[in-house]
């Protein structure tokens, strides 16, 4: 498949791998974000009991109405009875609605408070975690399984407890009542407990294989959005759309198979239901028909309890559905939470001191995995101020010196000393407010070019914006833009040029005032016009710091104060433009003739 990624085995891994953890340590986990809330949680509690006693208790003045004022014909007694019945039921209601409304407020209220923590986490991971995992899973994780969770609260969770009380209070009331109708009432509920059993059980897979394939969905469509030029350019519409419907049909038919248990479960429950009350309303006749029973109120109220009872066992099995989503979807993102805490840059602690931007690779080894090495031991510096540029073909290892330097990743030996100390001993957000990097794929985000620039650092002015535009002479074509700095960009600057968007990152970089600057193949992909302001920008903001420069060109690093060249993860070569020109047949020399062969 055309567009298929690296990283795609890890993410159907992600995607198809078991949570991690149970159902009660779930459960625990998620009543821990209920604390803050602990009175209102109480009160939905309390509303939970009165409902569950609310129906038992309706029945019985049902029963007492009939007995006391129905046979009797006490008409003045029967008013004052139903008035009190109906006083009841309106108390019920009032208690059903506070009720739903509160369980679905502290439901929404740990959506919200997961949400924040989930995503402060995943600004934390780590690079290579973020390389590793697949958007569209991690999107899933933090929007769609969120919202059920939200239910285990406002649908799942407390309905069940209720239903359980009502259940107790029933099968208590029938028992004290009449123990003989309810033993033969209760022939029928251990089938339907079992049933509700295997339908808990059956549902639970269920929802677990759903919310596997809504999360392979997402991340194929997200995936494919992301890169349609690609599938259009190379008509790949129609092998894009098969194996979407492989992956559609997966997803449509794990639905289906919880659609078939909900469709075999309910019925089932339905008819032994009504069993129940047939052997009520039989057993019951009969008794009164004997004279064995003191009244017609007794198999009223029985009547309504057998429904009251088989009505919970029903929503129980249908919240249980509830639950179980949410539990699988708490499940998935508690596991990334815990991936997310042994993953997480190291943000706290180190050094907090202003850098210089003296650089020392002291015999680096690295490898992105520990059997595959991509730097073999390279030792090199750069004092303050000066401009370094390294050049190399591809898969040299020349963007592997940013990613360390950047500190995306540790060295596997050897040491990375900024002003003579680890890197990795200075404190991380610190240490990279004082690196700005120019990519070559710029990353734009949909909003102003002013934000852009500054990311939101409110000590960053609009005038020193400009100012700073001006002195690498790009403010007059942002100036020409509608709304100036104040153009939207839209996604990922797609209404930019690629020169454009290179420039606004070279501001970018400046505005931040680093010590160190790095340039990885910045001025790659542009057009002819771009790169002449590029150049222009990039002499005035390497003056006065340490600058790293990656390039492919070898026209844009003839001014550096040394060049490193690089091959497989080897340096092997080091000086000025002119030094290694000098080099017979050296390595720099005949990048620079292949380059530069028709001049």
């Amino acid at each position: 498949m055309l567009l298929t990624t690296p990283f795609d085995n890890h993410t159907n891994k992600m995607s198809q791998q078991k949570t991690k953890t149970n159902d009660f340590s779930i459960l625990k986990k998620l009543f821990s974000y209920t604390k803050p809330y602990k009175w209102i949680f109480a009160l939905v509690a309390f509303l939970s009991i009165y409902i569950s006693g609310a129906s038992s208790l309706r029945a019985y003045i049902s029963k007492e109405i009939i007995n006391t004022y129905i046979v009797p014909k006490d008409y003045e007694g029967l008013l004052y009875a139903s008035l009190l019945l109906v006083g009841i039921l309106l108390s019920e209601i009032i208690s059903q609605i506070s009720f739903a409304y509160y369980s679905g407020w502290i439901g929404q209220m740990v959506i919200y408070d997961m949400r924040k923590k989930l995503f402060s986490l995943m600004l934390r991971f780590n690079m290579k975690y973020h390389n590793q995992s697949s958007v569209g899973v991690l999107i899933t994780r933090a929007v769609n399984d969120l919202e059920r969770i939200g239910e285990i609260f406002s649908a799942g969770f407390f309905e069940i407890i209720s239903d359980i009380l009502k259940m107790l209070l029933i099968m208590s009331l029938m028992l004290l009542t009449d123990w003989k109708l309810s033993l033969l009432t209760f022939l029928t509920l251990p089938i339907i407990i079992y049933a509700t059993h295997l339908f808990q059980k059956a549902s639970k897979a269920a929802f677990t294989d759903i919310r596997r394939e809504v999360a392979n969905l997402n991340s194929f469509v997200q995936e494919r959005i992301t890169g349609i030029k690609v599938v259009q350019l190379f008509t790949r519409e129609e092998q894009e759309y098969k194996a979407f419907q492989e992956i559609n049909e997966k997803h449509k038919k794990a639905w289906l198979r919880n659609i078939l248990q909900n469709s075999i479960y309910f019925p089932i429950a339905e008819i032994l239901s009504s069993i129940a009350i047939a052997l009520v309303i039989w057993y019951g006749g009969l008794q009164v028909a004997h004279h064995e029973m003191a009244s017609l109120g007794v198999i009223f109220m029985f009547v309504q309890l057998v429904q009251e009872l088989y009505r919970p066992l029903r929503h129980i099995a249908d919240k249980f559905t509830v639950l179980q989503m949410g539990m699988v979807a708490a499940g998935r993102v508690f596991d990334i939470m815990e991936e997310g805490k042994e993953n997480q840059e190291e943000a706290l602690g180190g050094i907090c001191r202003d850098i210089e931007g003296n650089i020392q690779f002291n015999k680096v080894i690295f490898g992105y995995k520990k059997e595959e090495e991509i730097l073999h031991g390279i030792s090199f510096s750069a004092q303050q101020g000066e401009t370094i540029a390294i050049v190399g073909a591809t898969g040299a290892g020349k963007s592997t010196v940013i990613q360390l330097l950047s500190r995306f990743y540790k060295a596997n030996s050897g040491k990375i000393l900024i002003d003579g100390v680890d890197c990795n001993d200075y404190n991380l957000e610190n240490y990279r407010k004082q690196i700005s990097v120019v990519l070559q794929d710029v990353f734009l985000f949909a909003d102003s070019i002013f934000y852009n620039i500054t990311l939101g650092d409110e000590n960053i002015t609009l005038e020193q914006v400009k100012e700073a535009a001006k002195e690498i002479g790009i403010h007059d074509f942002i100036e020409q833009l509608p709304n100036g700095y104040l153009f939207d960009v839209k996604e990922r600057g797609a209404v930019l040029s690629a020169g454009q968007r290179q420039l606004i990152s070279f501001l970018r970089a400046y505005v931040h005032k680093p010590k160190i600057l790095i340039l990885d193949e910045a001025t790659a992909s542009v057009d002819s016009h771009s790169e002449k302001l590029l150049q222009q920008a990039t002499e005035k903001i390497t003056q006065g710091r340490t600058s790293i420069v990656i390039a492919h060109r070898l026209s844009t690093v003839r001014k550096a104060d040394r060049i490193i060249v690089m091959n497989k993860g080897n340096i092997v070569e080091e000086g000025t433009h002119e030094q290694l020109l000098e080099i017979p047949n050296g390595y720099y020399k005949n990048l620079y003739d292949m380059q530069f062969a028709s001049e």
